[in-house]
């Protein structure tokens, strides 16, 4: 979601949030375990990487969502990046590197949208590519949304609109081939008859699979941007037993109870006991979100970690998208997360990505 209508969301979220319910699912604490809670330690002063950084040239309006990993003490970004215009539209998929987390070299461009906005395209907007190793194949899998492009209407927006997600797979086998080049191999979740009443004319608008036991699960969301305000941004599973599918909805638990309101662009990581853990963008100012799951499947109501508090190191006038929860040992993670900088009232600004540490504990 991008941040004009984030903005005009979040103004209307008091007033409209008790009419949302008719189709949610009602929340239950899964049992089993113990629910962790997400404590800050420690807070980098500003963003690692802009539209003024090395290599981000090209990149008219900056970074907005995506994903990061560690491999082999190599921070990996893989990132939507806003190239030109129209804004949201006109879109490269990055790929990025850091040794530090702080110096970061850009690798390559995976893809390129058309930046199309007559509804012609369904390949008009790319957005939030999502790396996943196959084990099975030895081979980097990658997920991303496309998006038709329109004008707005009175009532429809349009900008991105009917999202798809695609799979690619890297040309180059092992986990040197992260790097890629990446081969589309075809869509794997779109709207069809299938898609469930919460569901609306933002399509898919993300996708993060996951591995439990022999099974794939994968988080995917949706939103009816067909009417605005648009009174709920929610999340459900889909499931396969295969990376490359098909995938089927689990109608039975969607959408996810993690939040009433709004949920978008989950990232899981398994952590060391066999739990799940979920970061994911949050309307709470300042904020990520992050959920907890005993078996990968049953997810605990959303929790707000605040990544900004007053001071010098509030960077971002808009908190945006976490990049996943990276492990660092000895109960500690990293989070990177997206936000818009520079920005004056009524203005976009710019996006930038910056990082936080964290360390997990029991719920008390």
């Amino acid at each position: 979601m991008h941040r004009e209508l984030y903005i005009f969301f979040k103004l209307s979220c008091i007033c409209i949030g008790i009419l949302v319910s008719s189709f949610w699912v009602t929340a239950k604490e899964p049992s089993g375990g113990t629910k962790p809670r997400l404590i800050l330690i420690a807070q980098q002063d500003g963003p690692v990487l802009t539209v003024n950084s090395p290599g981000a040239e090209s990149i008219k309006h900056g970074f907005e969502g995506g994903s990061v990993l560690k491999l082999k003490g190599t921070y990996h970004l893989f990132t939507s990046e806003m190239a030109g215009d129209p804004v949201w539209v006109e879109m490269k998929l990055g790929h990025w590197t850091s040794p530090d987390r702080i110096h970061w070299k850009r690798i390559a461009t995976l893809f390129e949208s058309s930046g199309e906005c007559q509804g012609r395209d369904p390949r008009a907007a790319l957005w939030a590519p999502m790396p996943v190793y196959n084990e099975k194949e030895g081979q980097w899998d990658i997920f991303y949304v496309a998006y038709h492009c329109a004008p707005n209407t009175k009532t429809e927006w349009r900008t991105n609109y009917d999202g798809q997600i695609w799979r690619a797979v890297s040309k180059t086998k092992g986990l040197a081939g992260i790097g890629g080049p990446y081969q589309d191999v075809g869509i794997i979740l779109r709207p069809d008859k299938e898609t469930q009443p919460w569901e609306g004319l933002q399509g898919t608008d993300s996708f993060f699979p996951y591995k439990v036991g022999q099974q794939w699960y994968g988080f995917y969301g949706s939103a009816k941007t067909e009417k605005q305000p648009t009174q709920f941004w929610g999340v459900g599973l889909v499931s396969a037993s295969e990376l490359a599918g098909p995938w089927r909805r689990m109608a039975g638990v969607n959408p996810l109870p993690i939040d009433k309101v709004f949920v978008e662009n989950p990232v899981v990581t398994r952590l060391t006991d066999g739990t799940y853990a979920v970061v994911y963008d949050t309307n709470v100012p300042n904020a990520v979100g992050y959920t907890w799951s005993p078996d990968g499947v049953h997810w605990t109501v959303g929790e707000a970690l605040i990544v900004q508090p007053k001071g010098k190191g509030k960077w971002a006038d808009d908190v945006r998208t976490p990049l996943g929860l990276i492990p660092e040992g000895n109960h500690q993670f990293t989070i990177f997360y997206t936000g818009y900088t520079d920005s004056s009232p009524g203005e976009m600004g710019h996006g930038g990505i910056g990082f936080v540490t964290v360390k997990m504990e029991p719920q008390k």
